[in-house]
């Protein structure tokens, strides 16, 4: 069965098509279609998504719904993230993207994203991996996850996303080192709690780091390119990610897309990636985390398999349904 998931972020608009049987592991099909919209950016002083923004989100999500047909998905999951349920007039937007292109765009909450990401690394790194803390960084939040089983027993988002904190913290190509020390006790602050939160359920037998920020950041640390195929071990160590992001803050965006793993995109928010990074290890007493291929688009993969098999559907079914079908936190 080939089955698509659009995910709608605050950086890109990424559709996954992937080949899933139900048991098996989801194997990506072909190479996915994507576009850095950076919705992020077109956000007016309101808080409100521009008509600009809105009709580039619809544009894409159109493209994207032309792509799984030609490619034969059976099934489509469509999700929206942070800028799209952060956003004032985020209802006006997913109604206009479903009356344009017919595709109806789910919002998931932060605490959702954390949870279903956590369940993506549970299954990709196994039972033996024992307990997991697991962190993403998304543009506009950072999600923590922390269990024992198939599910976390504590999943949080703060708004600690790398698109989000250069925004609201730095002016100019180089931030002032004011605006950096700044940033920092403001990211140090708002962990403190979540940590407190999380590690009262255990210390984590492994660490792990998911998303395209922590993928970058382990370039620039020493690790293996992406293409190198997902099974490659790949780590950050506290120490190396100390140094490159003091040397992030000496680099104009232009010069840091010289840097392995970094995306003339992606320049300009990751120092603020790399510094809600450091300080998260430094808060939760991680030395070293493993840096994990699957996160939000493969858990939601894999929570459809889950759907399919506990109710033996074989149609397209309601994304809000499957969110639904997700067990709190409380009940993991």
């Amino acid at each position: 069965m080939r089955l698509g998931v659009l995910d709608i972020g605050s950086n890109t608009g990424h559709l996954l098509l992937i080949e899933g049987q139900l048991g098996s592991r989801p194997e990506a099909y072909t190479a996915a279609h994507k576009e850095p919209l950076q919705l992020v950016r077109y956000i007016d002083a309101e808080g409100r998504i521009t008509d600009e923004g809105r009709e580039r989100l619809t544009a894409f999500v159109h493209s994207a719904l032309v792509y799984a047909a030609q490619q034969g998905a059976q099934d489509l999951l469509a999700f929206a993230t942070s800028a799209i349920r952060e956003a004032a007039n985020g209802p006006e937007i997913l109604q206009h993207v479903q009356n344009q292109t017919g595709v109806n765009l789910t919002e998931i909450s932060g605490d959702q994203e954390a949870a279903i990401t956590y369940h993506a690394v549970r299954h990709w790194q196994g039972w033996g991996a024992g307990r997991i803390l697991n962190f993403d960084i998304g543009g506009g939040s950072f999600e923590f996850s922390t269990g024992l089983d198939a599910y976390p027993d504590e999943a949080i988002s703060v708004p600690l996303g790398a698109t989000r904190l250069t925004g609201d913290w730095f002016s100019g190509e180089l931030p002032s080192p004011k605006q950096v020390k700044k940033l920092r006790k403001y990211v140090q602050a708002t962990l403190e709690p979540v940590a407190q939160n999380l590690l009262a359920y255990g210390e984590p037998n492994m660490v792990v780091g998911t998303s395209k920020t922590f993928r970058s950041l382990a370039r620039i640390c020493g690790a293996a390119p992406y293409s190198a195929g997902p099974f490659i071990k790949r780590e950050i160590h506290l120490q190396d990610l100390r140094i490159w992001a003091r040397r992030l803050e000496a680099l104009k965006p232009q010069d840091r897309v010289d840097l392995p793993g970094v995306s003339a995109v992606r320049a300009d928010q990751i120092l603020a990636g790399a510094i809600a990074a450091e300080i998260a290890m430094e808060v939760f007493g991680v030395q070293t985390m493993r840096v994990g291929p699957w996160a939000l688009r493969e858990g939601l993969i894999l929570r459809r398999m889950d759907y399919l098999s506990k109710n033996g559907e074989t149609s397209m079914i309601d994304p809000k349904t499957l969110l639904a079908s997700l067990p709190s936190p409380e009940g993991a």
